[in-house]
């Protein structure tokens, strides 16, 4: 079994074009379409994907809303926002929903297929033009620096490498430490920042310059 991709748009020549592409990758399985978020939401339930590739601006449920409905009742799916928008009214409602991923419409297949294979073993991507957006968007501010106080020595370092996009796993390699040691750090910054996922810790991390 490869990896369970669900296809939200609602252009169906978008949809048709990336299941025919996805279909060619030897360890990708498409196992479903959704043409609006509602429709989106539903399947998930249904077919439990690995990874949903979601459009934003879809009829009666968008993809931003979609995300955070999904991503409520059924965490463990990861999903990548496929847009053609990267400006901070949608990067940011779409990061704090728990996606996983944003990726533009003009990427390079090969590219996308790089980031669902990144996203599926536990790694986070926003498109450059996406990360400006938010790092120009975001300013500092004094209760932020003081959540970053908070954090240990090891668990900066294991911030730095979230942000380098490695997996538990390759952090615990890069450390010295066991794989469960990465976890328990991964959830105490979490909640010592408030933040919901390595996503949101990675952009944190970028933006204080850990």
């Amino acid at each position: 079994m490869g990896i369970k991709i669900l296809i939200a748009d609602d252009h169906k020549v978008v949809r048709r074009g990336l299941y025919f592409f996805l279909r060619t990758q030897e360890d990708i399985e498409i196992v479903g379409e959704a043409e609006n978020g509602k429709e989106a939401t539903q399947l998930a339930a249904e077919l439990k994907p690995d990874i949903i590739l979601m459009d934003v601006m879809m009829p009666e449920m968008n993809g931003i809303e979609a995300t955070k409905v999904i991503k409520e009742k059924l965490p463990d799916i990861k999903i990548i926002i496929l847009t053609s928008f990267s400006d901070q009214d949608h990067v940011i409602p779409a990061i704090k929903a728990g996606a996983t991923g944003y990726q533009l419409k003009d990427v390079e297949p090969d590219e996308l297929v790089k980031t669902i294979r990144n996203v599926y073993h536990g790694q986070n991507h926003v498109h450059p033009k996406a990360m400006s957006h938010m790092m120009s968007h975001m300013t500092d501010n004094s209760e932020e620096d003081n959540l970053v106080e908070q954090l240990t020595k090891r668990e900066r370092e294991v911030l730095s490498e979230i942000t380098n996009g490695k997996s538990n796993k390759e952090i615990a390699d890069s450390l010295n430490i066991t794989e469960k040691t990465v976890k328990t750090h991964v959830s105490n910054i979490l909640s010592k920042l408030n933040l919901a996922d390595r996503t949101q810790a990675a952009l944190f991390a970028v933006k204080h310059n850990l």
